[in-house]
């Protein structure tokens, strides 16, 4: 599908969240991705893997998920400085804050002629633990996370016993999970933290760890891996597909 972009400024109770809206450009409704970015924000990578997810006919938003932490249309550079920036800004924003901006995007997607209403969630990096976190969130109808970091360690911030692996008997929603068998942010022995914990809890998910590196999915710089890359757009898109148009 050909698409068509533009950018709204999204009420949060933190404040303004610039947010990227990629959709059809044909006329209909369509079911949204909310795209979680790594802590860089909207890199060019993450703006060509949402152009991607909106041509198979979605509506995606990307957020900028430290809004409050810089000046909007901050996009944080991949070398030690933009890392150091990213990585302190993970560090300082608790989830619950991340969660009021699911919030406000579920509120944005419900008001909008082009939306169905059906609303899935996708990431990288810590956006594929912001993915995670939202199905928290009963009105999203499915997650796909991609190397997901700090869910097994418990380092965001948050309030005691509020943190995601703790509360992931609360998701009701199918989630789908992809690890890189050499990620070191998220090594064996915390992948199967993760596994173990959903699978006592019951959750409704799935699991794959592939042989590739942590940002396998980032098209710049050495740990790209362009096969699995195609591989995992289009299982994230059959997932969403299902799980969104049910």
């Amino acid at each position: 599908m050909i698409i068509q972009h533009h950018v709204k400024d999204i009420q949060t109770t933190t404040g303004l969240m610039r947010t990227s809206v990629f959709r059809p450009s044909e006329k209909g409704t369509f079911p949204t991705i909310i795209f979680y970015s790594e802590i860089f924000q909207q890199t060019s990578p993450i703006t060509r893997s949402a152009q991607i997810l909106a041509s198979h006919g979605f509506v995606v938003l990307v957020p900028e998920i430290f809004h409050e932490l810089n000046p909007l249309g901050t996009v944080l550079a991949y070398d030690d400085a933009g890392k150091d920036k990213g990585n302190a800004d993970k560090f300082t924003k608790p989830l619950e804050h991340h969660d009021s901006d699911t919030q406000a995007m579920v509120d944005f997607v419900q008001q909008q002629p082009y939306c169905t209403g059906k609303i899935g969630v996708m990431g990288v990096c810590i956006g594929g633990h912001l993915a995670f976190r939202a199905a928290l969130n009963g009105q999203i109808s499915g997650a796909f996370c991609l190397y997901p970091t700090d869910i097994h360690s418990n380092t965001l911030p948050c309030d005691q016993g509020n943190d995601s692996l703790t509360r992931s008997g609360d998701i009701s929603c199918p989630v789908v999970l992809v690890f890189g068998k050499q990620d070191p942010h998220v090594p064996a022995q915390g992948r199967a933290i993760i596994h173990q914990t959903l699978s006592q809890n019951e959750c409704n998910f799935s699991y794959h760890e592939v042989v590739a590196q942590h940002a396998f999915m980032r098209d710049e710089g050495d740990r790209y891996d362009a096969a699995l890359a195609i591989q995992m757009y289009r299982m994230a898109t059959d997932f969403f597909h299902h799980s969104l148009r049910l």
